[in-house]
């Protein structure tokens, strides 16, 4: 007989890790081709950045809230738990910050595409949505951080 609620745990925590791992993967990656400022390169690595994102970031995305949702209504979880609040806006501010970083992902791709094309150096707005993209990848991990800390103590945060 399988456990549903080992089986929903697994799920929830492989999810976990996959956001994580492939987050983290994904900025290592794009950190150490940017520092080439080979333009070549870093369209290549951003191409298969987007794609990362697409096959492992957003199927975790989808993943991580069905099978949380259905350990809270399993375990007979209150969605008003402090750590299941916390737990979710710390998932919102991810998701927030997750989004455009996907929207400049592109971007940074297509703009270093064009740059290898004419055999030009990368342009002015793709070292101002780098920045952005670096800016908005540290809240998006501490908040990743704390969540796997809100989900392992669950704490009563009030």
């Amino acid at each position: 007989m399988i456990d549903l609620h080992l089986t929903l745990k697994t799920i929830h925590i492989l999810g976990a890790a996959v956001l994580f791992g492939t987050g983290l993967g994904i900025a290592f990656f794009m950190w150490m081709a940017h520092r080439t400022r080979d333009a070549a390169l870093i369209a290549q690595t951003a191409r298969t950045v987007v794609v990362a994102d697409a096959v492992f970031t957003a199927t975790a995305v989808i993943v991580q809230p069905l099978s949380g949702a259905a350990l809270v209504h399993l375990v007979g979880y209150s969605w008003r738990e402090p750590w299941i609040v916390a737990s979710l806006a710390l998932y919102v501010v991810t998701g927030l910050c997750w989004l455009p970083v996907v929207w400049i992902q592109m971007r940074l791709r297509d703009l270093a595409a064009d740059a290898a094309r004419r055999g030009a150096p990368l342009p002015p707005r793709y070292d101002r949505l780098f920045a952005i993209w670096f800016a908005l990848g540290w809240p998006a991990f501490l908040a990743v951080i704390a969540l796997f800390a809100v989900m392992i103590a669950k704490p009563q945060l009030w």
